[in-house]
């Protein structure tokens, strides 16, 4: 009985764990991570060009070879700082190997020729919906100013309005429009409105996370300034050379606009009625979209401060102010929603 007693005992007890000297581990296989991380860091460095044919042939072996090292480390609990090493080397090598590496040149093409195009085309629904929320509160705006002035500085404020209000006299209003011996004002004023647009972009995506609400109303508001200035104009006259004024830019910078507003929807609305997906699936995925939208509209608000700042400045004629901004608004239809092949050119 005592003879047999500890061998039972000891059939039930737990399995120790394997003892690995951590520096007999690390002299062992130091070498071959040694020279993966030369070869990662060659090609990350320049490109896998870079590489020797035996480099090439001995990668993927170095990296299956330093994951069964992190295996290891992380199943005999080596030190923290090896293990980390482990894995930061597995995961450049792992990017190196199966990763679509590419310079930030050709990513860059890539964005312009397929992915901005296709994510704004994936959100038209949005876009449509900013856009008749922008004409209908310009509407509105307009409206409400010519019923009754006091209206305007409701709306618009003295901050913006910057003299041009229902109390300026036409002169004064049409000084705005074509005065060209003014250019600091103008330049000053110009600089104020591409601010306040560009806040208006970047709050209308950034806020769309509450269920898109904060969204609506920054597109009404704007739309309802727009609606307001018109009101102002228009009366004297200069509701023509007003529109001109506007469109040389604003139908770039409107675009970028209703564009991040329709971006902010697309991410409330995802969190607000997710589908058959998971909420917060459905808010990465939306948001995945939203971002890529966002950032070209950044590029559309860079072009729109160019003719705000000196295009609208510089040219005086309304036919031509018109030419531009109508010449702007059919390029930027056709570069989004013009069909395109598999790989983002245009079919022949």
């Amino acid at each position: 009985m005592t003879d047999t007693a500890p061998a039972a005992v000891s059939a039930f007890a737990p399995p120790q764990p394997v003892l690995v000297n951590a520096s007999r581990f690390r002299a062992a296989h130091a070498a071959d991570w040694e020279r993966l991380e030369y070869l990662v860091s060659r090609i990350e460095r320049r490109s896998v060009r870079a590489l020797q044919d035996e480099d090439l042939l001995a990668l993927p072996l170095l990296y299956r070879s330093a994951l069964s090292s992190l295996a290891v480390a992380r199943e005999t609990s080596l030190d923290r700082a090896l293990i980390v090493y482990l894995e930061q080397l597995c995961t450049r090598a792992y990017f190196q190997l199966y990763g679509v590496p590419s310079s930030a040149l050709s990513q860059l093409g890539r964005f312009f020729r397929s992915a901005w195009p296709t994510a704004v085309r994936s959100i038209w629904r949005e876009t449509l919906v900013a856009f008749l929320l922008t004409v209908a509160a310009a509407v509105v705006g307009y409206v409400l100013v010519r019923g009754d002035p006091s209206w305007f500085f409701g709306i618009v404020g003295d901050g913006m309005a910057q003299g041009r209000d229902p109390s300026a006299s036409a002169e004064s209003l049409r000084q705005t429009l074509y005065d060209t011996k003014g250019q600091d004002a103008l330049a000053t004023f110009a600089a104020f409105l591409f601010t306040h647009n560009a806040q208006i972009a970047i709050f209308a995506f950034a806020l769309g996370f509450a269920f898109g609400v904060p969204t609506v109303l920054l597109i009404v508001y704007n739309g309802l300034t727009l609606g307001a200035f018109l009101a102002v104009f228009a009366p004297k006259g200069l509701g023509f050379g007003f529109v001109g004024w506007i469109m040389i830019h604003g139908t770039t910078e409107m675009f970028a606009i209703i564009l991040s507003g329709a971006a902010g929807f697309r991410i409330g609305t995802a969190i607000a009625f997710p589908g058959r997906q998971a909420r917060m699936d459905a808010a990465v995925t939306a948001g995945k979209t939203g971002a890529t939208v966002m950032a070209g509209t950044v590029v559309m608000l860079a072009v729109a401060g160019v003719l705000e700042g000196i295009g609208r400045q510089t040219v005086t004629a309304d036919l031509s102010r018109y030419a531009i901004g109508l010449a702007m608004l059919v390029g930027w239809l056709l570069y989004f929603y013009l069909p395109r092949g598999r790989h983002g050119v245009v079919p022949a």
